[in-house]
């Protein structure tokens, strides 16, 4: 603290200029709201999350406030214990965004014959939008993350997540982890709820990272699935790989809905592994994505 005060301008000077430029981590830990700007970590004086994340133009309020937060040594922040980033937010999700994520999608329902319906649904003006969780039915980082036991193929899907205002405007990003029963929907696409919502079907973190203008289409989203320690399954993708932008899918969710708290969106995956692949009990996940980090989650049962 005595450091930071003896530099004054020219440490606020370097500050101000990093955040203008580049990425402001917000994290919500046990003890309070830390904020991360490169090398430099602070402390809030907030405790509502709710009320500190809902806010329009959350980029630029933080960076002109910096001064107003405690600076905490870095060894301080990593000994906290991060949460998922999340209050009393809704999660909603988006399918069918990638072209990997249709051909999957109409590979394990056409027995079903409901093949037809992810390839419309993917050429369609209108995307596929549904409610995914609760704050309650959301694990954080080093979590668990649930699949279902009448499900016999499942997987994680890594997506992008946006963390919109309640008035509409994309403030940051997160990644979103959209575990998935794949037997399930694939029976019957009416299955859709049982196989995507159900306790810790869905993970996010490990921060909401603000920029100064869109998240770049050229970010990279990677995922790593080991089991006892061996890569079984890893991948990556980048945005441009996306049919849909990210503005039409908050407008179509924003249509009709209000949202108090602001709200998740998880934005779809284009990473889908191989048809033989399903998930076991303590398989490790992470998926990490540029700019934002890494999500870590454990496979686990009811």
């Amino acid at each position: 603290m005595q450091k930071i005060v003896q530099i004054g301008l020219r440490k606020w000077t370097f500050l101000y200029i990093s955040v203008m430029t580049g990425v402001i981590k917000v994290y919500k830990c046990q003890a309070g709201i830390y904020i991360n700007v490169g090398d430099d970590y602070f402390k809030t004086r907030s405790s509502d999350w709710d009320e500190f994340i809902n806010r329009e133009g959350l980029y630029n309020l933080i960076g002109d406030n910096l001064n107003e937060f405690t600076p905490v040594d870095e060894n301080e922040f990593v000994q906290q214990s991060i949460l998922a980033p999340i209050g009393s937010q809704e999660v909603w999700a988006s399918g069918v965004t990638y072209k990997r994520s249709r051909e999957a999608r109409m590979e394990e329902s056409k027995k079903a014959k409901g093949d037809s319906f992810y390839e419309m649904v993917y050429d369609a003006e209108r995307p596929e939008l549904f409610f995914k969780a609760t704050s309650n039915r959301v694990s954080g980082p080093e979590e668990l993350v649930n699949i279902r036991k009448d499900s016999m193929w499942n997987v994680p899907e890594p997506e992008l997540t946006l963390f919109i205002s309640s008035t509409g405007t994309i403030e940051g990003y997160t990644i979103g982890n959209d575990m998935s029963s794949r037997s399930i929907e694939g029976e019957n696409p009416l299955y859709l709820p049982q196989a995507k919502t159900y306790d810790k079907s869905a993970a996010l973190g490990p921060c909401i990272a603000l920029f100064n203008s869109e998240i770049s289409k050229t970010t990279q989203i990677e995922i790593i699935i080991k089991r006892v320690g061996v890569i079984e399954f890893e991948s990556s993708i980048t945005l441009n790989a996306m049919k849909r932008t990210l503005s039409d899918l908050r407008d179509y969710l924003f249509k009709e809905c209000t949202f108090p708290f602001g709200c998740f969106l998880m934005t779809g995956t284009g990473i889908v592994p191989p048809s033989e692949f399903t998930l076991s009990l303590n398989d490790e996940i992470s998926i990490s994505i540029e700019g934002i980090g890494t999500l870590t989650n454990t496979v686990g049962q009811k």
